[in-house]
């Protein structure tokens, strides 16, 4: 069975650190995350790739053209 984690984002760099490295030590490994970013303005997807690059688990950071939102962008990470 694999495992995905799906994340969605916006202006989160307050947490995100915290909450990527809950999932990253995790006692059972995830397979992949899968990040959809909703246009951030601070430095949420620079935290998550600086982390997930030095994690070992396989990711996908999704920067969405323009606002989707709560509900269709957690759609579109899925």
């Amino acid at each position: 069975m694999k495992i995905s984690v799906a994340i969605c984002t916006f202006n989160g760099e307050k947490y995100i650190k915290d909450q990527l490295l809950s999932i990253v030590h995790q006692n059972r490994a995830v397979d992949e995350i899968i990040i959809c970013d909703d246009r951030s303005t601070d430095k949420t997807l620079e935290i998550c790739e600086k982390i997930l690059k030095k994690s070992g688990v396989d990711y996908k950071i999704y920067k969405n053209d323009h606002s989707l939102n709560v509900v269709k962008n957690f759609k579109k990470c899925y």
